[in-house]
């Protein structure tokens, strides 16, 4: 045996550990949840050991009890509408805001930067659950906003802002708006700023400097981090279900509505695998992106 191949076969042998590790507890659940796709649903709950794809049928179509005709399954669509809407929102929210946090720390004195990055990493720091119920005693009908809208006398009554599309965002939005702060920071901080000043020289306006200059410079981070928002986002589970109080269902609660109170583990394992589907696709498009924005910049 030569002695490159022996040191394959070593380096294999190395890895073998990591790799069961990584087989057993990544791609063994994930088996076991397209398996259990694949079954029929018990009667309280499991499943029974019978192949059956209805589960997969009842993702997107619904059959008439009565008559036995098929229809599209319009709440399981408009949830994955909700879902997917709700998730941009956040993304699109996140980046107005988190775009120009970052630009301000990474243009501060490199001294001052940590302290700014630090207020960024505070909330991040704290529990789920605490952060969702903070941003619930700001907007709900006794809380922050509409207690001083009603003593400024803005307002007669409170604006109803809980359980609603617009707290689902704002609640996702502070959550993860660290995820997109620290990406695009990131790529900010390695930027060359004497190109700005040079684009500046040259008579570009602020808005060409920004488009023409400073976006095409932060892109990866900037999809790395509208990735790192949309998927958890697509899959929030907590959020949703405080802050829409039961009324604004994502996918993430269509799952364990189906894994809990409806019994239907095929039906919860077939969306866990759409929802997965759905990230995959995300996930590839921020491949392909990065990878144009490397082929274009050379």
């Amino acid at each position: 045996m030569t002695t490159d191949a022996q040191t394959e076969r070593n380096r294999w042998l190395l890895l073998t550990p990591a790799l069961t590790i990584l087989t057993l507890a990544a791609a063994g659940p994930l088996l076991i949840v397209v398996v259990y796709s694949f079954l029929t649903a018990g009667d309280y709950g499991g499943v029974v050991w019978t192949f059956s794809t209805d589960a997969w049928f009842s993702v997107i179509a619904e059959r008439d009890f009565f008559d036995e005709t098929l229809s599209f399954s319009d709440a399981h669509l408009s949830i994955f509408w909700r879902s997917v809407k709700l998730s941009l929102m956040t993304t699109v929210v996140a980046f107005l805001v988190g775009f120009p946090t970052a630009y301000f720390i990474a243009t501060r004195p490199p001294h001052k930067r940590d302290f700014w990055m630090l207020l960024i990493m505070v909330p991040f720091w704290t529990n789920l659950l605490i952060r969702t119920f903070a941003v619930m005693e700001i907007i709900r009908n006794e809380g922050v906003v509409n207690t001083v809208l009603m003593k400024l006398g803005l307002i007669d009554s409170p604006i109803q802002m809980m359980f609603t599309e617009f707290a689902v965002t704002l609640g996702m939005f502070y959550v993860f708006l660290p995820l997109m702060v620290l990406p695009i920071y990131a790529s900010m901080e390695r930027m060359d700023f004497s190109l700005v000043e040079a684009a500046y020289d040259l008579y570009a306006s602020r808005w060409k400097v920004l488009r023409r200059v400073i976006l095409p410079l932060v892109k990866p981070g900037a999809v790395a981090g509208s990735i790192l928002v949309f998927v958890p986002s697509l899959g929030a589970y907590v959020t949703p279900r405080i802050m829409g109080g039961g009324k604004q269902l994502m996918l993430g609660n269509l799952i364990e509505l189906q894994f809990g109170q409806g019994r239907n583990w095929p039906l919860g394992a077939a969306l866990s695998i759409t929802l997965l589907a759905i990230v995959m696709v995300a996930l590839i498009i921020y491949v392909r992106s990065a990878e144009n924005g490397e082929t274009h910049h050379g």
